[in-house]
């Protein structure tokens, strides 16, 4: 089994588990990620999902050239390998839960643009950085292109997608590439499936509508503010802050 969930309490691990193959993606693997991140996002106990390896040693050396090579030339398969990874990394950017990945070794490729797919990324050192479009004559996805711009700017999005350099984790982190550089993403993870649900769904969906280009509130995030303080979650936050005491979202009702 190349792909699996582990669940821990309210954090999921989604595990890549081809260590032989440097985590290297095939076909079936990218049919199969949809799938067991729907079913972690459907199971409501799980409140973070975090992407990492299955073992130390590489995040994911990105698609199976080996595979990729073979099926390349043929347009059936290249289009269906094409779908397969478009539905892959729409399912991860726009997951309705947090997404963190956990980044250990390289993290190249399409391995890296897993990880640019996800809300958050936390890097264990070293680990190292690289989209190698250029290096093998292919083009990157506008999808994909679009969350590099977003998380680097247009400056530094065009510097990794010219040169295929692969950078270091000092160097991820300066430019924004990844958020934060920890040992394990656990504690992080934990923090946030302590906090509202309600709130943070919400304000993952408002911060997509902003990166896809809307600018005011409209009648719907307007209302998702005026009613929020209806909703049992604000109650218990409340409650919680004049008592003193950390709130319990999961008796406030939030999910």
């Amino acid at each position: 089994m190349t792909l699996r969930l582990d669940r821990r309490g309210a954090v999921a691990h989604l595990l890549i588990d081809r260590a032989a193959k440097r985590n290297a993606f095939t076909q079936a693997m990218w049919e199969a990620l949809p799938t067991l991140i729907d079913e972690a996002m459907a199971d409501p106990a799980v409140r973070v999902l975090v992407v990492r390896a299955a073992e130390p040693g590489a995040f994911s050396a990105g698609a199976d050239i080996a595979e990729f090579g073979a099926g390349a030339r043929d347009p059936h398969w290249r289009a269906a390998n094409q779908a397969a990874i478009a539905h892959a990394q729409r399912t991860l950017a726009r997951a309705p839960k947090p997404v963190i990945a956990f980044i250990e070794g390289d993290c190249v490729g399409g391995g890296c643009g897993i990880a640019i797919a996800c809300d958050l990324r936390v890097a264990r050192a070293p680990a190292r950085f690289g989209i190698t479009p250029a290096k093998l004559g292919l083009v990157y996805s506008l999808h994909d292109t679009k969350l590099l711009v977003d998380l680097v700017g247009p400056s530094q999005a065009k510097r990794i997608l010219f040169t295929g350099a692969l950078l270091d984790t000092d160097e991820a982190l300066r430019i924004g590439l990844i958020d934060l550089v920890a040992d394990d993403p656990q504690e992080l993870a934990e923090t946030i499936a302590a906090n509202s649900a309600h709130s943070i769904g919400h304000s993952k969906a408002i911060v997509r509508r902003i990166l896809d280009g809307q600018a005011d509130d409209d009648a719907e995030t307007s209302a998702l503010f005026a009613e929020a303080f209806s909703l049992p979650d604000f109650a218990e936050g409340v409650e919680a802050f004049l008592a003193r005491r950390p709130p319990d979202f999961r008796r406030g009702g939030g999910a």
